[in-house]
């Protein structure tokens, strides 16, 4: 039996979606803009696939999934939260346990990677946090900071885009393996 697999996706500047369109194309899944869907139509799926941005290592979106897995907890269900930062498994961790409950974590796959940046694109609230934050790293003296920090400053001077269609292998190697 061929798997019925779909791809859903939240995005605000683009990267979201660009992997979104790599992993469906890749796996010849259905996508969706996750505000386009409802759970009664994931329902018909063996495998869903979410992508949110990462705002504050909340993975944006996810709710859609995290608040109806009495429906779709049978499935099987990957999440790639797409964030600026380097990926690291600790980080990787946190954001597993700050966005599903633990009785959830254990049935859900979580991947990172890695998107783009640029300032100018941003919405005046995002760009005033951006400064209360550059403001206060701005204090710290620079052989002090981190290579998270220093690379904050590079990628608030210039745009940025790390997004890279190999990357997906992992993910998409993962969900093959479930066939």
């Amino acid at each position: 039996m061929i798997q019925k697999i779909v791809v859903l996706y939240k995005s605000k500047h683009g990267s979201t979606r660009k992997y979104a369109e790599w992993i469906a194309h890749e796996l010849s899944a259905d996508l969706f803009d996750a505000k386009k869907i409802s759970v009664k139509e994931l329902e018909s799926y063996q495998t869903i696939i979410f992508g949110g941005f990462l705002y504050a290592d909340s993975i944006s979106g996810v709710e859609l999934l995290t608040a109806n897995m009495d429906k779709i907890g049978g499935k099987h269900i990957i999440i790639f939260a797409v964030g600026c930062a380097p990926e690291r498994k600790e980080n990787l961790r946190h954001v597993l346990v700050k966005n599903f409950a633990a009785n959830i974590r254990d049935k859900v796959a979580l991947f990172y990677l890695r998107g783009a940046f640029n300032f100018e694109k941003l919405n005046l609230l995002d760009k005033f946090l951006i400064y209360i934050l550059k403001t206060k790293i701005k204090h710290t003296k620079m052989e002090k900071l981190d290579e998270d920090s220093k690379g904050f400053f590079e990628v608030c001077e210039k745009p940025m885009d790390w997004t890279n269609r190999d990357s997906i292998k992992p993910l998409a190697d993962f969900v093959n393996k479930l066939k």
